[in-house]
C-alpha cells in the first residue's frame, strides 16, 4: 500500500510539473507576440528556475 502511495504521489507531481510547464510555455507565447520583452524574460527566467 505504501509503495502504491508513493507511486501515486510522483504521478501527481509529475503531472503538476508538466502542467506547470505547459501553462510557462502558453504566457511565453503570449508574452512575445505582444511584444512584451520585459514579461519574456521575466518568464524565462521562471523556465530557468523550473528546470
Amino acid at each position: 500500500m505504501n509503495k502504491r502511495r508513493q507511486n501515486n504521489a510522483m504521478e501527481v507531481a509529475q503531472t503538476h510539473r508538466m502542467n506547470l510547464q505547459k501553462n510557462l510555455q502558453r504566457r511565453l507565447e503570449a508574452a512575445r507576440a505582444r511584444g512584451d520583452e520585459n514579461l519574456v524574460r521575466l518568464l524565462e527566467a521562471e523556465a530557468s528556475y523550473l528546470g
